[in-house]
């Protein structure tokens, strides 16, 4: 009787659970784009203006906003606009270490063409014979490579299970990682199920391509 109860009660978690976390993201972006009216004045709000309540016009006009500032800045004068802006924020203290920061990260992960988190990678980690996925997020500077070896090196975040946004930043030679052919989201999938929810491939590493690498790093 309980085997049965303990199989229809994971049956219906699987369907209802990731509905509920789904719904539970997506009211948290709802409500985030929302609360950015309450950085207007209070007299400029829509709710004062209009006089009542419109449900979802702050996700409209922060989506708007967005929009509209993306045109600006893709224009000439609208590039030298930002850079105005960045060097009269770069002139504040505190303000502009947090600044500097979030907009390097930014400007790394969603330039077009750029490496960050575009290569999904096979290391071996914590030690000889386990294996890993991790993320290319860049190479490493001549400067800092020179002080290490004489390969060439990458710069890899090795994320943590189940939850990827904790992780480690590591410096490894370019010889000693497997490219894999996975996305992005696939790889996440994989670890955040805890590798319940297989990836799956269009080229499959091979056994002997593994074999080889661990021998290499020996």
């Amino acid at each position: 009787m309980m085997s049965l109860f303990r199989r229809y009660f994971i049956s219906g978690l699987l369907v209802w659970l990731p509905i509920w976390v789904t719904l539970l993201a997506m009211t948290f972006l709802f409500d985030l784009m929302s609360n950015t009216l309450l950085l207007l004045p209070h007299r400029y709000q829509p709710d004062v203006l209009l006089g009542f309540h419109v449900p979802g016009i702050g996700v409209i006009i922060t989506l708007s906003v967005i929009f509209v500032t993306g045109i600006v800045v893709a224009n000439f004068v609208g590039r030298r606009l930002v850079i105005i802006g960045d060097a009269m924020i770069g002139r504040i203290p505190l303000v502009r270490t947090v600044y500097t920061g979030v907009k390097q990260l930014v400007d790394t992960l969603f330039t077009p063409g750029g490496q960050s988190f575009r290569k999904v990678l096979l290391i071996e980690y914590p030690r000889a014979g386990l294996w890993t996925l991790a993320f290319q997020t860049g190479d490493v500077a001549s400067q800092m490579q020179s002080l290490i070896t004489q390969d060439p090196m990458i710069s890899l975040y090795v994320p943590t299970t189940p939850n990827p946004t904790s992780g480690f930043l590591m410096l490894v030679a370019r010889k000693d990682v497997i490219e894999i052919d996975m996305s992005v989201d696939q790889a996440l999938k994989f670890i955040i199920s805890l590798g319940v929810v297989q990836p799956v491939w269009k080229d499959p590493i091979s056994a002997e391509a593994i074999l080889l690498a661990s021998q290499r790093l020996k």
